[in-house]
């Protein structure tokens, strides 16, 4: 093919019946997020010890570690809520160590935080609408109507509150609200914290549904079984350093290293 007649990058829908490793190789590994040697403090508290994150296009990866391990620091630093006192952030490219949380959410990284975060005062339909634009490339792949067909439980829910949800139909807005602004990636935070067995299987389906969609995903969750199901690499956090990084299917044979690190 030539030059000319490639499609924009990120602008091709992924093959059909390809896994998630494959696309990722058919992209050759085009990098959309690097952290290099990241340290970040709470104040007096050095939390991060030098880092360092990749994530690919059409890529899912996890992030496990007990809690207190910086995850969420990690990602918090990456997103611009917390400033690293040392490092760089590239995002496509470019430098953005010290961009600010709009200015990543451009680029076209969502994140669902622990907690949700969603607008109580706003109704189902509202909450969507409020946050849908086009991708970074000027993708619409995500419209209202394929992020209700997704998640077919908000349908039903469409005129109620932010506070009128459970918290399973809660994580289930979050999440549609980060896919009506096209990602390229998609950060999920404890994405199933608190939540009853079944919803979390529900939650689990539509990671993987989002997953075979070519959106990168970064995945924190505490059951590390389903992380590793769920991901085509993963990165272990000690204390604020990381201490393993390897293909999920090789982590997962890894009992002694689970055991130590993850206390299971």
């Amino acid at each position: 093919m030539s030059a000319s007649a490639r499609p924009p990058e990120g602008s091709a829908a992924p093959p059909a019946g390809r896994t998630p490793r494959q696309r990722q190789e058919g992209t050759q590994m085009n990098t959309l997020v690097q952290a290099e040697g990241l340290h970040t403090h709470y104040g007096a508290s050095h939390i991060l010890h030098g880092v360092d994150l990749r994530i690919n296009a059409g890529e899912s990866v996890g992030l496990l570690g007990r809690n207190g391990m910086g995850k969420t620091t990690l990602i918090r630093s990456i997103m611009g809520h917390i400033a690293p006192s040392r490092g760089r952030i590239h995002i496509r490219g470019r430098d953005r160590t010290r961009a600010q949380p709009h200015q990543v959410a451009r680029q076209g990284i969502a994140y669902v935080p622990e907690g949700r975060g969603i607008f109580p005062n706003l109704d189902v339909r509202e909450n969507l609408l409020v946050a849908a634009r086009s991708g970074y490339n000027g993708r619409n792949d995500w419209t209202y109507e394929r992020v209700l067909q997704t998640f077919p439980r908000l349908t039903e829910r469409l005129r109620h509150g932010g506070q009128q949800l459970s918290g399973g139909e809660q994580q289930m807005l979050a999440i549609g609200r980060a896919l009506m602004t096209n990602p390229d990636i998609l950060i999920l935070d404890e994405a199933t914290e608190g939540l009853a067995p079944l919803i979390i299987a529900e939650i689990w389906r539509i990671i993987a549904a989002i997953r075979e969609t070519g959106v990168a995903t970064l995945i924190v969750d505490r059951n590390y079984r389903k992380v590793l199901a769920h991901t085509d690499r993963c990165v272990v956090l000690e204390k604020g350093r990381v201490v393993e990084e390897r293909d999920s299917a090789a982590l997962a044979g890894q009992t002694e290293l689970l055991t130590r690190y993850l206390g299971v």
